[in-house]
């Protein structure tokens, strides 16, 4: 990512998530200036054609407790990143979006692909998410979160977000309630994470 990508993002942000943009959730441009200030290396854009149809956020942080509930400003600090810690030991995937008209061309693996690199590169120990239930509010009345994500992993919902983590290597740990002001989800959130296979201990 690049500064003079971000006007692009905060379009992109608004395609790729048109309900919570319309609750006034996205990145704004001083935020996205925030993330290459502080974490550069973290912050990824995708591009095809020449069109940015991509991006990523990410900083790194070292939670209280391997496994601790948290919600997405617990882990972030804010939209600033000001829980950025060079000295952890976990890659936290902020936010990636992908527009809607370019999907199944392999754009969010690519961002995926592009974090693990890096988690490698910096030694972190793993990269974790607290990763939207986007079709959770159409089942809601039925399931509860944890139901809902098990009739995922079986096949017998569709819910693109989180199977298309598993595929991608990421495991399901367990579901993090309030986790941000999100309408499809209804504010909950599942933790995934992906063990760097070639973390080595300082």
């Amino acid at each position: 990512m690049k500064k003079e990508d971000i006007p692009k993002i905060v379009e992109l942000q608004k395609i790729a998530f048109p309900a919570m943009a319309a609750e006034g959730i996205y990145w704004r441009p001083h935020q996205l200036e925030s993330h290459l200030q502080v974490f550069p290396e973290g912050q990824f854009v995708a591009e095809y054609h020449g069109k940015i149809v991509g991006s990523c956020s990410s900083l790194i942080i070292k939670l209280k407790s391997e496994y601790e509930e948290h919600t997405w400003k617990d882990a972030c600090g804010d939209s600033f990143f000001k829980n950025h810690d060079p000295r952890g030991d976990t890659l936290y995937g902020a936010d990636i979006s992908s527009h809607p008209d370019h999907r199944r061309l392999g754009i969010a693996t690519k961002l995926y692909d592009a974090r693990k690199a890096l988690a490698i590169k910096l030694n972190l120990c793993r990269i974790i998410a607290g990763a939207r239930l986007i079709n959770y509010c159409e089942n809601a009345k039925e399931l509860s979160p944890l139901e809902y994500v098990v009739k995922v992993k079986r096949h017998e919902i569709k819910e693109p977000v989180l199977s298309f983590q598993i595929r991608n290597g990421f495991k399901f740990i367990k579901i993090l309630p309030n986790y941000m002001k999100d309408p499809r989800s209804l504010n909950y959130a599942t933790f995934i994470e992906w063990k760097n296979p070639h973390f080595e201990e300082k």
